[in-house]
């Protein structure tokens, strides 16, 4: 079972939170569903090379506020915040010109032990035909010296340029997907080789609790207070 379930869909009452922060009416939750996919796919075609790790939705009212965690937050926010400025308006088009509250940028300290970054990492590295053994074991190399706890890597597809597609997993430390307390990070992406798609899931298992997952914990126990929005 724990193979074939997402380590952070699980956690959702424990120990993650939900990407998209909001609620709403039956008619209208497809619409602001596709709207948040829409968004997501705008930010990171416009910037895949500034590293995002992950992108936070929350809506109240009229208002939405957009949290884009990121390595290189320079590029995102260009000179004297240009390009957060175009990006909020390319936004609004999505979001049937609702008023962008924000666009935050959250810099994210450690890039080396993010799944997500991590699997794109691979990803691009078998698109420049670098080999797969090669990527893999460099990856779960540098992560465990950055400080994580354990870490699993896992490419399916025609490896190598294969006839036939295989999968390869290679893994290091402890990863237990079982214990729901465990602070579990993972990431998916696909490598598009001249071959075909190359599946990419990393799996990261970190020493303490993020300040998300802090945070998800005290609101359960009701330690966190209510912010008004503003």
């Amino acid at each position: 079972m724990g193979q074939k379930v997402n380590p952070i869909g699980l956690r959702l009452a424990l120990t993650k939170n939900w990407d998209s922060r909001w609620f709403a009416k039956k008619s209208h939750f497809g619409d602001w569903l596709y709207e948040d996919t829409l968004i997501r796919e705008k930010i990171k075609k416009d910037f895949y090379h500034a590293a995002i790790g992950k992108i936070q939705i929350e809506r109240f009212a009229n208002r939405i506020r957009v949290t884009i965690f990121s390595a290189r937050p320079g590029l995102l926010i260009g000179r004297k915040g240009s390009e957060l400025e175009a990006l909020k308006e390319a936004i609004s088009t999505y979001a049937n010109n609702r008023e962008i509250a924000a666009v935050d940028v959250v810099e994210i300290k450690k890039a080396e032990t993010n799944a997500l970054l991590i699997a794109e990492n691979i990803a691009m590295q078998l698109e420049r035909r670098i080999g797969f053994r090669r990527a893999m074991k460099k990856a779960i190399q540098t992560a465990m010296e950055m400080g994580a706890d354990g870490i699993k890597v896992r490419c399916a597809g025609r490896l190598g340029g294969a006839e036939l597609a295989r999968t390869e997993q290679y893994k290091e430390g402890r990863v237990p997907l079982h214990t729901l307390k465990a602070n579990i990070d993972y990431g998916f992406t696909e490598a598009n080789t001249v071959a075909g798609k190359i599946g990419v899931k990393v799996w990261v298992c970190h020493k303490e609790l993020t300040e998300d997952q802090q945070y998800a914990i005290n609101a359960k126990k009701g330690k966190v207070q209510k912010e008004s929005a503003r």
